[in-house]
């Protein structure tokens, strides 16, 4: 097996199975819904809730369920593409699509299962200035996206070689 892809399976099983986890016990002892369970002062709190939507509760209305997961499937096979093309020896890149996929693939599993969407409990901030609530798939996923942009900004674009070196490889053929 490649870097790239021990980094992916790895990584996109960690998350998986991870907000699996995680969703279930939180759904288990954090009810009722919409209180907040203090974990670290008021910074970290698990609060349990349903988001119907996607990522800052976008909304596809009544459509938003089977929307965003016809949306997360698109992504994933994308994403299974995109590794197929990374180089073997990528890790960081496999790791990155790891991360994105093993989230994409928790979340698509709440839409499925639930008709009252995804799963959220993390709840951060202070006071009334809090994050939106959120989940492990939600960390894979910006996490890995954030890699996703790291790498492509590392990878040097495919420019035409400079005028000057074309002139002096066309000096020596004369």
């Amino acid at each position: 097996m490649s870097p790239k892809t021990r980094w992916f399976w790895s990584l996109a099983a960690t998350v998986l199975v991870g907000d699996v986890v995680s969703k279930r016990l939180a759904e288990q002892a954090l009810q009722p819904m919409h209180v907040p369970h203090e974990i670290v002062g008021d910074v970290l709190r698990f609060t349990l809730t349903y988001n119907r939507g996607a990522a800052f509760s976008m909304s596809l209305g009544e459509y938003s369920r089977w929307g965003f997961a016809v949306m997360a499937t698109i992504v994933l096979v994308v994403l299974l593409r995109s590794l197929a093309s990374t180089p073997a020896g990528d890790r960081w890149q496999g790791a990155a699509i790891g991360l994105v996929s093993g989230g994409a693939l928790g979340n698509l599993i709440d839409r499925l299962r639930h008709p009252n969407g995804v799963v959220d409990f993390i709840d951060i901030g202070l006071g009334d200035v809090r994050f939106w609530i959120f989940n492990v798939a939600d960390m894979g996923v910006t996490f890995g996206a954030i890699m996703l942009i790291i790498a492509m900004l590392k990878t040097p674009a495919q420019a035409p070689p400079p005028e000057s070196v074309l002139r002096s490889r066309s000096s020596l053929r004369h």
